[in-house]
């Protein structure tokens, strides 16, 4: 009897060296095409190393210099504030059109005829190349484009509207190609958080006599939140990525005055110019930038859902 639980636990960690077995592929491939590459980045950008002409400048050690040039620049500020507003601008109607979808979609009540087609329609522009997405707007959007053509026609504009010499009109068709692009995803996502919810919560909110309205932001909303903040932080993540959009509409320009210049393509006119210290530099902030926002909207998500449960337990308590 006195060596049964030793024979339990060696069965344990029999069973759990099958785990650890299992995790290698993805642990040699995290180390391969994630960490040494993050390693090697960092190293990079504290070295001076640049083509000039046809002659290879370094690679020549001078610590911080990348990144004090980088921020005295100021070229940092301009564009992660493009990068955040053109993001703001595609991610607000997003998720706003995403949950009004969802809802509708997860609602077993409504009998929405041909759910599957409408569903497969709004995920359509996502499997569509970005370069294919942003030579169609350039084209629809020209000083000759069929838009202009269309205005003109019903009489509210009497000259064409040049978009892209706008800061406002180029930013926000970026913001709307991502937008058109990305707002399916996130309907398929929030729908099936939607769609895991126990009905019996409906049932009961309708007995109580709950309306729509109350039942989306007292029930629906609440229990989302884990899919909201995955939604939000992935989205984040992608937006301070975004680079083939602006890149192809713009022609790499930004254009007007680098309004709509984002920070990869920033960093990619450092990679173009094989100025790999400077690109180490300005990745090296991008990763800072990006890990910051993430922790501020998962700390914010945490604070609410703490903020809730007080309220809760001192009501238990009482």
């Amino acid at each position: 009897m006195a060596n049964e639980p030793k024979k339990g636990k060696s069965r344990v960690v029999r069973y759990n060296k099958w785990g650890y077995i299992f995790l290698i592929p993805f642990i040699a491939v995290y180390l391969i095409f994630q960490m040494i590459p993050l390693i090697t980045t960092i190293y990079n950008s504290f070295f001076e190393n640049y083509l000039s002409g046809i002659k290879q400048i370094g690679p020549n050690w001078i610590g911080l210099n990348n990144y004090i040039e980088i921020i005295n620049n100021g070229d940092l500020i301009m564009y992660a504030k493009n990068t955040l507003i053109m993001w703001i601008l595609g991610f607000v109607p997003q998720i706003f059109f995403s949950l009004l979808l969802g809802a509708w979609f997860a609602d077993t009540r409504l009998r929405i005829r041909a759910a599957g087609f409408f569903k497969t329609v709004i995920y359509l522009p996502n499997l569509i190349m970005a370069a294919a997405f942003s030579m169609l707007f350039f084209t629809l959007f020209a000083d000759t484009g069929p838009v202009n053509a269309i205005l003109q026609n019903l009489g509210w504009i009497s000259e064409p509207y040049q978009f892209l010499s706008h800061a406002g009109g180029s930013r926000g068709l970026v913001a709307f190609m991502n937008f058109l692009m990305w707002f399916g995803n996130t309907t398929i996502l929030l729908m099936a958080g939607m769609m895991g919810i126990d009905n019996s919560l409906f049932e009961a909110a309708q007995v109580d006599g709950a309306t729509s309205t109350q039942v989306f932001f007292r029930i629906t909303l609440p229990m989302l939140r884990p899919i909201l903040l995955f939604v939000m932080i992935t989205s984040l993540i992608g937006g301070l990525q975004m680079f083939d959009v602006p890149q192809v509409l713009t022609a790499g320009d930004g254009t007007p005055a680098r309004q709509s210049m984002t920070l990869i393509m920033y960093l990619n006119k450092h990679l173009y110019s094989k100025n790999y210290g400077m690109a180490g530099a300005l990745s090296v902030f991008l990763f800072i930038i990006t890990g910051i926002l993430s922790l501020i909207v998962f700390k914010f998500s945490v604070q609410d859902n703490v903020d809730e449960v007080k309220p809760r337990r001192n009501r238990n308590k009482g």
